[in-house]
């Protein structure tokens, strides 16, 4: 009789989903092995599991908006939202361990940090927030560097976005690096009063104002994701430098005010309810 993973075996659930396989991933380090470690690496597996999810709907709503498909990829986007309300719940999972339970292994983690997590920059490539500094953090790892460098010369969520309104009749031109900043700050201009229209006449334009929706919902709970990360790394540790060298609760402040699309925030600030009579938002200084 073959067993269950032979290869005449008829397939199963634990062979379907590897389970065998899976459950031997998590690798503590911790001598003897400390009751919370386990915890502390399934929750990370578990998270760069969804992150590949999450990537793999980024993929699919930037090569729906391509094809001029708003509505499915607005359902795209909308799933990445679902998962990241799940992420921003799952970080308070690691505070049921103790302060002092989690000091027991965390020295083991040296010089390992969440920062390097290849797939967390990827969604923020992907997303349209690209940073040069992130890339030369990875160039040792021949791996991740490959995945990074792709992303980062590929057009992101916001590119698509803007690239499918311009399809569309409006005047959304894609933010370009290698332009002045002058010529960038017309672009952005530009953009956001692209944005401000679909905001004003959203029974008109509705699969553009549900796109622009589900983006600005992406980006929102990928910084309460940030925020969340934050309080309970200090609730964890306090103000203890990060096990990867960083500043710990300092360097991931600095990252609260990162946004995926500025010009949607932005667009909120000059909408009224006199559809734009006043004339452009932006004349006014």
């Amino acid at each position: 009789m073959t067993n269950e993973y032979g290869s005449k075996a008829p397939l199963s659930y634990n062979k379907y989903l590897r389970v065998q396989e899976l459950i031997a991933l998590q690798d503590c380090l911790s001598a003897p092995v400390h009751h919370d470690e386990l915890l502390f690496i399934t929750i990370h597996q578990t998270y760069e599991l969804w992150f590949k999810q999450i990537l793999h709907e980024i993929d699919a709503a930037i090569s729906l908006m391509k094809e001029d498909r708003l509505t499915p990829a607005t359902r795209a986007l909308l799933r990445v939202v679902e998962i990241e309300k799940l992420l921003v719940n799952q970080i308070h999972i690691l505070e049921t361990m103790t302060p002092i339970s989690f000091l027991g292994f965390r020295d083991q983690l040296n010089p390992a940090s969440g920062f390097q997590s290849m797939q967390f920059r990827e969604i923020e490539f992907s997303s349209g927030q690209k940073d040069e500094n992130i890339l030369r953090e990875f160039l040792a790892d021949d791996f991740a560097n490959e995945r990074l460098q792709q992303r980062f010369a590929s057009p992101s969520l916001a590119d698509a976005f803007y690239a499918a309104l311009q399809r569309r009749g409006f005047s959304a031109p894609s933010d370009d690096h290698t332009h002045s900043a002058e010529e960038r700050k017309s672009r952005y201009v530009q953009r956001t009063l692209v944005v401000l229209e679909i905001l004003t006449h959203f029974e008109e334009r509705y699969e553009e104002f549900q796109l622009a929706e589900a983006l600005i919902a992406h980006d929102e709970y990928f910084s309460l994701w940030r925020s969340h990360h934050i309080k309970m790394v200090e609730r964890m540790v306090g103000a203890k430098r990060g096990t990867g060298g960083s500043e710990g609760i300092g360097y991931l402040r600095t990252t609260l005010d990162k946004k995926f699309f500025p010009e949607l925030w932005e667009a909120r600030t000059h909408l009224d309810t006199n559809h734009g009579q006043a004339g452009c938002p932006f004349s006014k200084g």
